[in-house]
């Protein structure tokens, strides 16, 4: 028990050196502002690098990877097909496809995929 406890006081006072030593060794004593600065092919930037983008962009986006994802759950299906009861393949196919179908009308009833909009 002992050891155990002293090995253990060992390895924490040994990452507590290690961590403090790479904190002391790694600080930077110059702050130069052209290496703060966003790099533009060795130009100065025209303009800010904080520019906004497209939320609508990024929801479909989001529901791209979202089906996705789905569609790689399907692939294993047809896989299974030989090794499963055909009853239970249909019904397990046949409700993800339903959640898939009930999961893009919301979407589209939602206007999410109007892009022109």
């Amino acid at each position: 028990m002992m050891t155990m406890f002293a090995t253990a006081s060992f390895i924490i006072i040994l990452s507590v050196i290690v961590m403090s030593l790479a904190t002391i060794l790694s600080k930077k004593t110059i702050i130069d502002r052209e290496k703060s600065s966003p790099f533009e092919c060795g130009f100065d930037p025209k303009s800010s690098s904080r520019l906004p983008f497209s939320l609508r962009f990024f929801l479909i986006a989001v529901i791209f990877l979202i089906f996705d994802v789905e569609i790689a759950l399907l692939l294993p299906l047809i896989l299974i097909l030989p090794l499963s009861n055909v009853t239970s393949w249909f019904m397990v196919g046949s409700f993800f496809l339903v959640i898939l179908l009930v999961g893009l009308y919301h979407e589209w009833n939602q206007g999410a995929l109007d892009w022109a909009n």
